[in-house]
């Protein structure tokens, strides 16, 4: 009988970031036979609200439902929640809540994700760049705690980073000025919510993973939530070349490999019950 080659714990700080970032990997691993897991730090209190919350119904809740709908679509095995609040961006009050993720001590919030690694017997755990791809603290905090937990792990999990190519960024911003779509477009290059460029450089990134086969379950999680509109949408109205430009494939660091980017499949097997 074929077994899960890995297990694989995508860590991610708010419902709708593994849509936009990891979604491809996810339902591709799943696809593969892998047994996927997805932990979400926090659980985006303070994103857009939408106008059709009923009554009685929190945001916390909305995200939620949207949250195992997206788990839904790409084949994840578990949904995990640390229980920590949304930090709310750079300099916001609520950075400074005791609740909130980016107040969480180290090693308190590095046990809790640990113990969801040794309780699954993670292979593989996946978080963030140093400075989260675009500075917002909680996708920070992820990154301090990815570690930390992998560091506190009794089965230590590879640990892998996601981010965005920067460099690759920069080329689809020059194609959209030059199409005269600048006003459509996102300059990597611009200060994001810590004052630094959006994501790598491609120098510094280790693995390029193609995701294009399974561009139509990214679309279906990113559609899973809803409530994120401002976002979401124009992400979704992308026309479907630019979209898959832009989605169609996902960086990650490897820490500890030697410097040049991989286009492979960092997961382990390709085949559903081998090695």
């Amino acid at each position: 009988m074929n077994r899960p080659v890995a297990t694989i714990v995508f860590f991610h700080a708010h419902p709708d970031d593994e849509a936009s970032s990891t979604a491809g990997s996810m339902a591709r691993a799943a696809a593969l036979g892998h047994r996927v897991v997805v932990v979400f730090a926090t659980h985006g209190e303070h994103g857009q609200v939408p106008d059709d919350l009923a009554d009685g119904e929190t945001l916390t809740d909305r995200r939620r439902r949207e949250a195992m709908a997206s788990a839904a679509v790409l084949g994840i095995s578990r949904v995990e929640w640390l229980g920590y609040s949304d930090s709310g961006m750079t300099g916001w009050d609520q950075n400074g809540h005791p609740a909130a993720f980016h107040q969480a001590g180290l090693l308190e919030a590095g046990l809790k994700l640990a113990s969801i690694l040794d309780r699954e017997a993670a292979d593989i755990v996946v978080g963030y760049d140093w400075h989260g791809g675009y500075g917002h603290p909680d996708h920070v905090k992820v990154h301090q705690v990815l570690h930390e937990a992998a560091r506190l792990a009794a089965r230590r999990p590879r640990v892998l980073e996601s981010t965005m190519n920067r460099d690759v960024m920069r080329g689809l911003y020059a194609a959209a000025v030059a199409a005269g779509m600048a006003d459509q477009a996102w300059d990597p290059d611009q200060p994001m919510d810590d004052g630094n460029p959006l994501g790598t450089p491609e120098s510094e990134i280790t693995w390029a993973v193609d995701v294009s086969d399974v561009l139509a379950r990214k679309r279906a999680a990113l559609e899973a939530h809803g409530s994120q509109s401002s976002d979401i949408e124009g992400m979704l109205g992308l026309p479907p070349e630019i979209f898959a430009l832009v989605f169609g494939s996902e960086h990650y660091i490897e820490p500890g490999i030697a410097p040049g980017l991989r286009a492979g499949w960092p997961f382990g097997s390709a085949e559903p019950g081998a090695g």
